[in-house]
C-alpha cells in the first residue's frame, strides 16, 4: 500500500474515532467538547451537512432511543441537546451558506391559556437534534400565532403541546381553523401533552399524538419521508 493510501485509511480512523467521541461528549451534554469536535471536523474538510448528519444526527439519535427506552431521563436529554445546541450554531451559518437539503421545519407551541414548556422546549431540542428547523413560539399561543408563523415560516410542521385538561381542546380550534382556510393539508400536525392520548388526537383531526420527544422526532421523519416521496413522485 502506498503511503498516500496509508494517510487516507489513518485520517479517516482518526475521523471516526472523534465521531465517537463526539457521540460520547453529546451523550454527557459536555457543549466546549462538542463545539470542538465540530471545529476539528471543519478543520479537516469535513462538509456542514456531513458533520450535522454523522456525528451531531447520530449522536442525539442514541440519545433520543435511550430516552424513549428509560434509560435516560428528561434532565440528561436537555443536557445534551443543549450542547447538541453548540455545534449546531456553528454548523447553521455554513449550512445556509451551502445550500445544504432542508430535513424539514417546524413550528411548535403551546396552546392558548396553558403556559407549560418543559415538554415543548424537549421536543425542540430533540427535533433540532434530528436536523430539524425549529421555530418555538413558546407558551399561550392564540390560532393566530400558529397561523401567522406557519405562513411566515414555510413551516412543514405544526406542533402543539397542552398539559391542561381544560386547554386541550384549543388544539381543535387551532386545526379548525387550518381546515377553514384551505390549508389543512399543506402541514403536518403533531400534538402532544400528559393528558392526551391517541384517541383525543384522532377527534380533533391532528396527524399524530406524541406521547414523548423521541416519539415527535421518529413520526417527524417518517412523515417528511412520506412528503418528500410525493413531491418526488409529482
Amino acid at each position: 500500500m502506498a503511503e498516500d493510501d496509508d494517510d487516507i485509511v489513518l485520517s479517516e480512523l482518526e475521523d471516526d474515532e472523534l465521531v465517537q467521541q463526539m457521540f460520547d461528549d453529546l451523550y454527557d451534554g459536555l457543549k466546549e467538547e462538542v463545539e470542538e469536535g465540530v471545529n476539528i471536523l471543519l478543520g479537516r474538510g469535513w462538509e456542514p451537512y456531513r458533520v450535522l448528519t454523522e456525528a451531531l444526527v447520530g449522536g442525539m439519535t442514541i440519545v433520543g432511543n435511550d430516552f424513549r427506552d428509560g434509560i435516560l431521563f428528561v434532565p440528561e436529554v436537555l443536557l445534551a441537546a443543549n450542547a447538541m445546541k453548540g455545534g449546531m450554531a456553528i454548523l447553521k451559518p455554513l449550512l445556509a451558506e451551502t445550500g445544504a437539503p432542508r430535513v424539514g421545519k417546524m413550528v411548535i407551541g403551546t396552546v392558548k391559556g396553558d403556559i407549560h414548556d418543559i415538554g415543548k422546549n424537549l421536543v425542540s431540542m430533540m427535533m433540532e437534534g434530528a436536523g430539524f428547523e425549529v421555530v418555538d413560539l413558546g407558551i399561550n399561543n392564540p390560532v393566530e400565532a400558529y397561523l401567522e408563523a406557519l405562513e411566515a415560516e414555510g413551516a412543514d410542521i405544526l406542533g402543539m403541546s397542552a398539559l391542561l385538561t381544560t386547554t386541550m381542546p384549543y388544539m381543535k380550534v387551532v386545526i379548525d381553523a387550518l381546515v377553514e382556510k384551505g390549508l389543512r393539508e399543506e402541514y403536518i400536525v403533531l400534538v402532544g401533552g400528559a393528558p392526551l392520548n391517541e384517541e383525543f388526537g384522532r377527534a380533533i383531526g391532528a396527524d399524530a399524538y406524541c406521547r414523548d420527544a423521541a416519539v415527535a422526532v421518529e413520526t417527524a421523519k417518517e412523515f417528511m419521508g412520506r412528503k418528500h416521496n410525493q413531491m418526488a413522485a409529482n
